[in-house]
């Protein structure tokens, strides 16, 4: 029987807040606004790829051509870009989204004096904080890939590959690890400035610059340092090229767009320039998921360390940082 004296366990403060951190973010605006456009540019990819899919599987040159829910994010009439590159624009947005007044605003308005004056550490009110969003934007984004899979299936009536199935999970993963990247640089700012207006243009303006100017500004230096291509060697330009990548690969979005591009297209076997004597012999099949993932580790690990890095900094800067009221 029941012990009727047993009183129920209370609820561990960081579940109490986690719980509290994911219902703001669903009833908030810029939330719902910004799972609202990637909804529908996930419906506009999905319509796009499911009208050109089968020109793309009638293909029997494609060495990808049997993986048929691969094609579903990536082939495009040109109209509009594929999901996985709208998805690189989109993702940080959401992550500077869910961080960017994450401390600032609880501090402005007088909550986290009085939610620190409890019994509560300060590393759970940041873990409460990262890991609500980051549940979030996870469960949004494999809802979105097992509706994908879920509607290749009633609309082709073909067998899902087991590979497939490993590959879009992996898909899943990285775009979790992106926007995780991006949370955690918007908390920091939310850390280092006082005002929510700053952090959020912080933010917005270090997307940008990553996205926009920052292959512009690495052209440029490397064009003014090193000398004319057309006098170079092939041997030389290749170098020349794996030196732009390498700077190139410094943006979180070339390593997303890396990795996204190698786990979606089975085909693809290195992501940098090759020499001839390189690509001699190589048999123009698939890869195994497990290769593929070798290839991007680099890109994996760049981005995870990165999201560690970050969510460090604002755990040394919240550590010591002085709470008034």
């Amino acid at each position: 029987m029941k012990n009727l004296n047993s009183k129920p366990s209370a609820a561990s403060p960081f579940s109490i807040m986690m719980r509290k951190e994911m219902a703001d973010h669903i009833r908030s605006w810029r939330f719902i606004v910004l799972i609202t456009l990637i909804v529908l540019t996930f419906v506009a990819s999905m319509y796009v790829s499911l009208s050109n899919i089968k020109s793309a599987t009638d293909n029997t040159r494609d060495p990808d051509h049997i993986f048929l829910y691969l094609k579903l994010l990536t082939t495009t009439d040109n109209s509009i870009p594929p999901f996985h590159v709208f998805l690189s624009f989109l993702a940080p947005l959401l992550g500077i989204s869910l961080g960017f007044d994450a401390i600032n605003a609880e501090q402005n308005s007088g909550t986290l004096t009085r939610l620190l004056a409890q019994p509560v550490y300060r590393d759970n009110v940041l873990l409460a904080k990262f890991g609500s969003a980051l549940v979030l934007v996870s469960v949004l984004f494999l809802a979105l890939a097992l509706s994908m899979i879920g509607g290749g299936l009633l609309l082709t009536g073909v067998r899902m590959e087991p590979q497939e199935l490993l590959r879009i999970l992996g898909f899943v993963a990285l775009s979790i690890f992106y926007v995780a990247f991006w949370l955690s640089l918007a908390i920091v700012l939310s850390i280092i400035f006082r005002a929510a207006a700053t952090s959020a243009l912080s933010g917005i303006g270090l997307w940008l610059f990553f996205t926009v100017f920052y292959q512009i500004v690495v052209n440029l230096v490397i064009r003014s340092v090193l000398p004319d291509p057309a006098a170079l060697s092939p041997d030389q330009i290749l170098t020349y090229n794996e030196i732009i990548m390498d700077f190139l690969r410094i943006a979180p979005n070339q390593l997303y767009m890396d990795a996204t591009t190698t786990m979606l297209m089975p085909s693809v076997r290195s992501i940098g320039p090759m020499t001839m004597e390189q690509m001699s012999g190589a048999i123009p099949s698939p890869l195994p998921f497990t290769e593929s993932v070798m290839v991007v580790w680099p890109q994996i690990s760049g981005m995870i360390g990165a999201t560690v890095g970050c969510f460090a900094l604002s755990y040394f800067l919240f550590m010591r940082r002085e709470i008034r009221s």
